[in-house]
């Protein structure tokens, strides 16, 4: 760390030299939101945590983020990454590999066996979190840092929700999930597995809690009404899943149909082939514009041979057969029925047309609000029963690892303040920084990381990880491409560029690292104008 540097001045001589008395506006220091951070659901303060890896300092980037996202290594592989879609980056040359740079620091903390302490301080207070998926476990991880005492009640043999029983592990290693996982218990969250939980208010009351968090996966499989011969095959996508992690490997066939178009289809499509299906067929009524999985699921579904049938509907399914309508899109992009069929040679068939969360324990509960299969919850994630809060799958949002980690860390904020008779309060948001916002000339051409990959006859063959991760080198080169959009990173540019040696250090750790002597600034803008980062900006001069 540099250190800081005195500056004498000689006031008799250089009071003539003085412009601050020119100035119609004047420099200052901003803090401005990169984009990644305004896009990440689970509110991770991306690129300070990129800053601190730059230099190396990987336990420090890890802490950053484990002040947001107490799963960093399963976020590493499971989050469709919103924050690189929104990076500035992508204007230069490609996003920042962020996923890439967490996955490798969550990596990392599982090798070298970084822990996070027991808070030193107890309210007294007790929280009853139903469900151990990325909401229940989010909300129990920052309600610990809290202060509270906290129980995860379960249903499941093994924590992890629908990370566990929806993701394959193709895509998430269980020995990952399960570090990540008890590191949140050796906290001192307590894990009640096989626990199922069947009124709330019960288990509240029986339990002593003062507050419950509701966190039910959207375990359910939804069911559509198919026409079907007595002997057809007909299976629900999470029940397939599930399936797989209990040991009890389903029969799917050599020739498999999956009728849906979101990532579970994907998920089920692609484990169809590792347990040997010739053929794995998704069957979807619109086109792939429209297909809600997202295109890297897609992609590597096509890349291990299954296939797609698009504008297709099942009209019915007889053993061994299916009878598919062709259908074609309205002027709304509405599917429309063509009475045009083909058959379709299929061993089974597999629905995955979305998923319910069971809500069965809030039967009775006074004021809780139930809209097409979610509960309606406040600002605050709490339902309309006090002290109950609900957030993942089971409230209306998108159904993603992070979300329902942003869902249980914003709960516990509120959770937590509910408990000590106050009311959290979000600080102001900055400015939002946009790519004219810097000076991009300033970053060298500096190509993305690319992260390896299993070659496809192992990938069509076993459960093995499909993405690998980066190494040491490829991480530390990714977390420099950062932009540090709207934000000082001290590069010294305003300091070298002011014509009047306005540009003062000072104590690093201080806010940004310079101060602007307006003795001698004649608000010429130079600085503003060359920061690449937009960390600085002109206001107007008041008297």
């Amino acid at each position: 760390m540099e250190k800081p540097f005195a500056i004498t001045l000689d006031v008799g001589s250089s009071l003539a030299n003085k412009t601050g008395s020119w100035r119609t506006e004047r420099a200052e220091y901003v803090h401005r939101i990169p984009p990644c951070a305004d896009a990440c659901p689970a509110g991770e303060n991306v690129q300070q945590w990129l800053y601190r890896a730059e230099d190396g300092g990987y336990e420090a980037a890890w802490r950053t983020i484990m002040e947001e996202n107490p799963l960093p290594a399963v976020m590493g592989r499971v989050c469709y990454h919103p924050c690189e879609t929104a990076c500035n980056r992508t204007h230069l040359d490609a996003a920042v590999g962020i996923n890439s740079v967490e996955r490798f620091l969550g990596d990392a903390a599982i090798e070298l066996g970084w822990t996070v302490p027991e808070p030193a301080h107890h309210s007294g207070k007790r929280v009853l979190v139903v469900g151990a998926g990325p909401s229940g476990l989010s909300a129990a991880y920052h309600l610990r840092r809290a202060g509270h005492e906290v129980t995860i009640r379960d249903a499941g043999p093994v924590a992890g929700g629908m990370m566990r029983f929806g993701i394959p592990q193709y895509r998430l290693p269980r020995d990952v999930l399960d570090a990540d996982v008890r590191r949140i218990v050796d906290m001192g969250v307590e894990l009640e597995l096989n626990h199922h939980v069947g009124n709330v208010l019960e288990e509240k009351s029986s339990g002593g809690f003062d507050a419950v968090f509701l966190a039910v996966g959207a375990g359910i499989g939804r069911r559509a009404y198919i026409p079907a011969g007595d002997s057809a095959r007909i299976l629900d996508a999470v029940s397939v899943l599930h399936s797989m992690e209990t040991g009890e490997r389903p029969l799917l066939g050599r020739r498999v149909a999956v009728y849906g178009g979101g990532n579970t289809a994907m998920d089920v499509a692609r484990t169809a082939k590792r347990l040997g299906a010739t053929d794995a067929v998704v069957v979807y009524r619109r086109t792939r514009d429209r297909m809600p999985a997202h295109d890297v699921e897609v992609e590597e579904a096509l890349e291990e041979g299954v296939l797609m049938k698009w504008l297709s509907t099942v009209k019915h399914a007889d053993p061994g057969t299916l009878l598919l309508e062709r259908m074609e899109l309205d002027s709304t992009g509405f599917p429309q029925p063509t009475g045009e069929f083909e058959e379709l040679e299929a061993d089974s068939l597999i629905l995955a047309l979305g998923q319910e969360a069971d809500l069965a324990l809030l039967d009775g509960v006074p004021g809780i609000a139930v809209e097409d299969g979610v509960v309606r919850v406040d600002a605050t994630m709490m339902t309309g029963h006090p002290g109950i809060f609900a957030g993942g799958d089971m409230v209306p949002a998108e159904r993603t690892v992070t979300v329902g980690v942003g869902h249980g860390k914003k709960a516990a904020r509120h959770i937590d303040a509910w408990l000590r008779g106050a009311t959290y309060e979000r600080p102001p948001r900055h400015q939002l920084v946009t790519f004219d916002m810097l000076n991009p000339w300033y970053y060298a051409d500096a190509p993305a990381s690319v992260r390896p990959q299993l070659d496809v006859a192992r990938r069509r063959s076993t459960f093995d990880e499909v993405v690998g991760g980066l190494d040491s080198r490829t991480a530390l080169f990714e977390a420099r491409r950062c932009l540090s959009c709207g934000n000082c990173f001290a590069c010294d540019n305003c300091y070298g560029v002011c014509p009047d040696n306005a540009v003062r250090k000072v104590q690093p750790g201080e806010p940004y690292g310079y101060a602007i002597d307006l003795d001698f600034c004649k608000g010429c803008g130079m600085c503003a104008a060359e920061c690449p980062a937009g960390a600085i900006e002109m206001l107007p001069e008041t008297v």
